[in-house]
C-alpha cells in the first residue's frame, strides 16, 4: 500500500513539475499559463490592428477551450470536494487530492504548449504568476496531507508494537515453562474458587489493591502458580519476524518525521488548516485573474476601473456562498446558522465568545467605508474631483457609519447600558416582568441588510456612460435590493419563533439571499467599463448577461449543496469507522 502511494505521489509531482520544465525558455515567458476561465468578453478590436485579446485569436482555440475545462474541472469539481473532505478527516482525501494534481497539471501542460503556439497579447500579466503561486500552493497542501497521512499510520504501528511483546530467547523461554507447568498441574488449589479472576479483580489479588502491589514482591516457589491471565498475556507474543522498513518508510523516517514533532507538528497543522480554508479562494483568484487576460481587458488606466468592480463583485460572491453555507448548517457551533448559540459547556470558551453573524458583516462594511473613502480618486489621482468621485466617496461614508451603528447595535454591553433607566425604576416591580425578552437570545440586526439595500437602489439609478451599462448596473443593484428584503423578511420570521435548538432552522428566504448576492456579485464584476465596451462591440444586451448569470449562479448553488452534502456523508462515514482518529469541526 505504502509503495502503491508512493507511486501516486511520484508520478503527481512530476505531472506538476512537468509544464514548468516545458515552460523553461519560454521567449515571451508565462503568459497564459493558467487561463482558467472565459466569463469576461474581451475589449472590442481597434481597427487596423491585429488581435488584441486571446478571446479573438482563432489559431489553437481547441487547446485553449481544453485548458479552460480541464482547469474547471480541477478547481470547481475536484478541489471543492477534496477539501470537503479533508475538513471531515476522511480516508478517501488522498486519492482525490493525487487527482486533482494530476487534472491540474495537464490543464498546466496544454496552456504551456498554447503560449508557445501563440504571439503573446497580453505583457506582463499577472495571471500566470498567480496561477502558478496557487498552484504550488495547492501542491504543498497535498504533499502536507501525505505527511501527517504518514506520521498518523505511524503513530497507530507504534502503539501497536507497545502492545505487543517483542520475540526473544526470554519471552519464549517463559512461554514453554508455562505450558509445561499448566500441563503438570491443571487442578487449582483448595483456596480458589475460580470466580474472580478477571483481569485486576479482588480474588485474583487476595484483599490487596493491584494498584499497591509492589513488582519487586517475592513468592515462596511451591505457592507459584500462574494464572490463565499469564498466559494469555504470553499467547500475545508476536512469533513472526518483524517486517523490515520500506524504502518509503525509510526516507520519510530520515527526512520527515525527525523534523515534524512538537511545536513544529503544531505549526505544521496550522499551516496545512490555514492552506485547506483558502485554497478554494486562491482558486477564485487565479480564474478571476483568467477571464482579464483571456479577455485582454484592464489594459493601462483601465486597469483601476476593472480592480475596483472585480474585488468588489467578489467580495459579494463569497458572501453570497457564506449566506448559503450558513442556512446549510456551517458554523452552527457559533450560532451562525440561524440557531441558537451554544453555551461555553457545548462548544468551549473560544467558540462561545465569538460574535455573531450580524457583528461581522456589519464590521466588515464598516472596514469597507474606512479603507475605500481614500481609494475613490485612486484612477484620477492628481486630477479635480468630479461629482462622480463624491458619490463614491459618500457611500464610503454610508458604509463607515452603518457598519459603525451595527456593532454598536450587536454590544451587549451598549444594551445593558440602553435598559439601565428601565432596570434602575423598576427595581421593585416582579422579577418576571424584568426578565429579558426571548427575542434578546438571537441576534436581529437590521443594518447590514439596510446598507446593501440603499447601495443596490444607488447603483440602479447610477448614471452611467451608455445605456447598457446603465442597466447592467441596474441588475445587480436589484439583485442586491432583493437580497435585503429577503433578509428582513428571515428577520421578521425570527422575532415571531426565535429559534430554540442548536441544530440550524433554515429559513427558506435566505437561499434567496445567497441566489441574490451570488448573482449580483457575478453582473457587479461584468459592469466595468472594458466589458460593457466589448460587449457592446460584439452587439449583445444586457439580457445576455442577465440570463447567463442567473443560469451559472444557480449551477453553482447546486453544486455547492452537493458539496457540502458529500461532507456531511464524509462525517457520518468516519464517524462509524475505526479509522475516524480525531474531531472534524462543524465550519465548511
Amino acid at each position: 500500500m505504502a509503495r502503491r502511494i508512493v507511486a501516486i505521489a511520484a508520478a503527481a509531482v512530476l505531472l506538476q513539475l512537468l509544464p514548468f520544465v516545458v515552460a523553461h525558455g519560454d521567449e515571451h515567458g508565462e503568459t497564459m499559463a493558467m487561463d482558467m476561465s472565459a466569463n469576461s468578453a474581451p475589449a472590442p478590436k481597434p481597427e487596423g490592428e491585429g488581435s488584441q485579446s486571446y478571446w479573438s485569436l482563432s489559431e489553437y482555440a481547441a487547446l485553449m477551450y481544453w485548458h479552460i475545462a480541464l482547469e474547471i474541472l480541477a478547481w470547481v469539481v475536484i478541489l471543492p470536494v477534496a477539501v470537503m473532505l479533508s475538513i471531515a478527516r476522511s480516508r478517501y482525501v488522498l486519492p482525490l487530492q493525487f487527482t486533482f494534481l494530476i487534472v491540474n497539471a495537464l490543464a498546466l501542460l496544454i496552456g504551456v504548449v498554447y503560449n508557445h503556439k501563440t504571439p503573446e497579447l497580453y505583457e506582463n500579466n499577472s495571471h500566470s504568476k498567480t496561477g502558478w503561486i496557487v498552484t504550488w500552493i495547492a501542491s504543498a497542501w497535498v504533499l502536507m496531507a501525505l505527511v501527517q497521512t504518514y506520521m498518523k499510520s505511524n503513530e497507530e504501528h507504534s502503539f501497536d508494537d507497545e502492545t505487543t511483546q517483542p520475540l526473544n530467547a526470554a519471552n519464549v523461554a517463559e512461554y514453554e515453562r508455562v505450558k509445561e507447568e499448566d500441563i503438570e498441574s491443571p487442578y487449582r488449589y483448595s483456596n480458589d474458587s475460580g470466580q474472580g479472576t478477571e483481569r485486576n479483580s479482588a480474588s485474583l489479588y487476595g484483599s490487596r489493591s493491584p494498584s499497591v502491589e509492589s513488582e519487586d514482591q517475592q513468592f515462596p516457589g511451591p505457592m507459584r502458580r500462574n494464572t490463565h491471565d499469564e498466559l494469555d498475556d504470553l499467547e500475545d507474543v508476536n512469533l513472526e519476524k518483524p517486517q523490515p522498513k520500506s524504502r518509503f518508510d525509510a526516507f520519510f523516517s530520515r527526512n520527515v518525521a525527525r523534523f515534524v514533532v512538537g511545536r513544529t507538528a503544531k505549526a505544521f497543522h496550522l499551516l496545512y488548516v490555514v492552506f485547506e480554508r483558502t485554497i478554494i479562494v486562491q482558486g477564485l483568484v487565479a480564474i478571476l485573474s483568467g477571464t482579464v487576460v483571456y479577455g485582454g481587458i484592464a489594459h493601462g488606466g483601465a486597469v483601476f476601473n476593472v480592480l475596483a468592480h472585480y474585488v468588489k463583485g467578489g467580495i459579494f460572491f463569497v458572501y453570497g456562498f457564506l449566506t448559503l453555507g450558513r442556512w446549510m448548517g456551517a458554523f452552527a457551533d457559533l450560532g451562525w446558522a440561524w440557531n441558537m448559540k451554544p453555551s461555553r459547556e457545548v462548544v468551549g470558551r473560544r467558540k462561545a465568545n465569538m460574535p455573531s453573524a450580524e457583528f461581522t458583516e456589519s464590521f466588515v462594511i464598516w472596514l469597507y467605508g474606512c479603507t475605500n473613502v481614500f481609494l475613490e480618486h485612486l484612477a484620477a489621482w492628481g486630477d479635480a474631483w468630479t461629482a462622480q468621485d463624491l458619490e463614491h466617496v459618500s457611500i464610503s461614508v454610508l458604509f463607515f457609519g452603518g457598519g459603525l451603528l451595527g456593532m454598536i447595535i450587536e454590544s451587549t454591553k451598549m444594551r445593558e447600558l440602553l435598559n439601565s433607566a428601565v432596570v434602575t425604576s423598576t427595581s421593585h416591580a416582579d422579577d418576571n416582568a424584568c426578565q429579558q425578552p426571548r427575542q434578546y437570545n438571537f441576534s436581529m440586526n437590521p443594518m447590514p441588510a439596510l446598507i446593501i439595500l440603499l447601495l443596490g437602489k444607488m447603483m440602479s439609478s447610477h448614471h452611467q456612460a451608455s445605456m447598457l451599462s446603465t442597466m447592467i448596473h441596474s441588475q445587480w443593484g436589484s439583485m442586491f435590493m432583493g437580497f435585503a428584503l429577503a433578509r428582513c423578511l428571515t428577520y421578521i420570521v425570527m422575532y415571531v419563533a426565535p429559534p430554540t435548538s442548536y441544530l440550524p432552522s433554515r429559513p427558506p428566504t435566505e437561499i434567496v439571499t445567497s441566489f441574490c448576492l451570488v448573482a449580483g456579485g457575478i453582473t457587479f464584476i461584468v459592469s466595468n467599463k472594458d466589458t460593457v465596451a466589448a460587449l457592446e462591440a460584439y452587439g449583445l444586451d444586457a439580457m445576455f448577461t442577465f440570463t447567463v448569470t442567473m443560469g451559472l449562479t444557480a449551477l453553482l448553488l447546486a453544486w455547492t449543496t452537493v458539496v457540502i452534502a458529500i461532507k456531511g456523508w464524509a462525517l457520518r462515514v468516519e464517524g462509524r469507522s475505526q479509522f475516524s482518529k480525531g474531531r472534524a469541526g462543524v465550519l465548511a
